[in-house]
């Protein structure tokens, strides 16, 4: 899941999300769509269009119309999925992307950034390294996998990613010592715009944006991953309702022209959370091919995947092992073409081991 660049697609339903059986399709969440039984008389050459047709064999046999049936058993899925999603055992895991060198990337994120060296691997047969690292273990914190492709020493950021968020208690002293290292600051520590958090901006060696936010002692320290989308309410919906998460809290800055909107699955003072951000009047925007996915955590790729499908995700890969590890994932993208990874709870902890 490292060489996949994210690229923008329109989400559309598909019956791709239903298993047939039997002449009647059903889905893991118990939706079953009975086949047409249309009058023999009636040919498609003497139709005028579908929905005639489905009106005409809906009223000949006494039933319902058709699409009145199928949007009752489409909602009642849905509300399936719901009831499971908020069941089920879900966490950000870690976020992946791209860099050029990994050896100075991983130097800089240790002595400048505090970070941990978690482990690595290396593919050879398939020409790439990763790197893991971040502020605790992997089995309870959110982490960073940096990924190294032979051979690629730069890739281009985009306009869509913004930034990773990393919670500090003293913003001034961490950008002294980040000057101290030779490090890239961005934005001197100082209130946000249009609020009174102390923040700060960094530049990583491969062009990646920190901001650096004062706040008390947290478990989590990296706190926040944000990506730029083009319809606020779309992506909300999406994620609370195809991802299970909560949205956190929202706040509008129409004197800089954007809004934010914070999604987790849990208080973003203790979980890392998503931070989705509108700029007024932009709706697409040039993904580069540095950053690459998020990982979460569930119970069930399978049923995680039937949920994302019937909520108009887009499904990249099928729900199944990973070759050579076992692990389960699958693989969707969002309304922005955003991309997430969905792994297997337990899976993920043995490939730790």
């Amino acid at each position: 899941m490292v060489r996949i660049i994210p690229m923008a697609s329109s989400i559309r339903p598909s019956l791709s999300s239903f298993r047939f059986s039997g002449g009647v399709s059903t889905s893991r969440f118990g939706l079953s769509l009975s086949p047409l039984r249309l009058p023999s008389h009636l040919h498609f050459s003497h139709l005028t269009s579908t929905s005639k047709l489905l009106k005409t064999a809906g009223t000949r046999v006494g039933m319902p119309p058709v699409g009145n049936v199928v949007h009752a058993s489409m909602a009642t899925a849905q509300e399936t999925a719901l009831e499971w999603v908020k069941k089920d055992k879900r966490r950000m895991l870690h976020v992946v992307y791209r860099v050029g060198d990994l050896d100075r990337t991983i130097k800089f994120y240790t002595e400048c950034l505090g970070m941990k060296l978690l482990r690595k691997r290396d593919i050879p047969e398939e020409r790439y390294t990763n790197a893991f690292l971040g502020y605790g273990p992997e089995d309870s914190h959110f982490v960073i996998e940096l990924t190294y492709n032979y051979g690629v020493d730069k890739y281009e950021i985009g306009t869509a990613f913004g930034h990773f968020g990393i919670a500090v208690e003293d913003v001034a002293k961490a950008v002294e010592l980040i000057k101290a290292k030779g490090g890239k600051v961005t934005r001197e520590p100082g209130p946000v715009k249009g609020g009174s958090t102390v923040i700060a901006f960094i530049e990583e060696p491969n062009g990646y944006k920190f901001e650096l936010i004062e706040r008390g002692p947290t478990p989590e320290p990296l706190c926040q991953v944000m990506l730029c989308v083009g319809d606020l309410d779309h992506s909300i919906t999406f994620y609370e309702k195809a991802f299970g998460m909560e949205l956190l809290r929202t706040r509008d800055n129409p004197e800089y022209k954007y809004t934010i909107a914070m999604m987790g699955y849990g208080p973003e003072d203790k979980n890392a959370v998503l931070e989705l951000t509108y700029n007024y009047g932009v709706t697409e925007y040039d993904k580069g091919n540095g950053y690459a996915q998020i990982a979460i955590g569930t119970d069930d790729v399978y049923k995680t995947a039937e949920g994302i499908k019937l909520f108009g995700g887009k499904i990249m890969r099928e729900p199944g092992p990973l070759p050579g590890i076992n692990t389960k994932i699958t693989a969707c993208l969002d309304p922005d073409g955003w991309k997430t990874v969905f792994v297997d709870n337990i899976d993920f902890l043995k490939e730790l081991e």
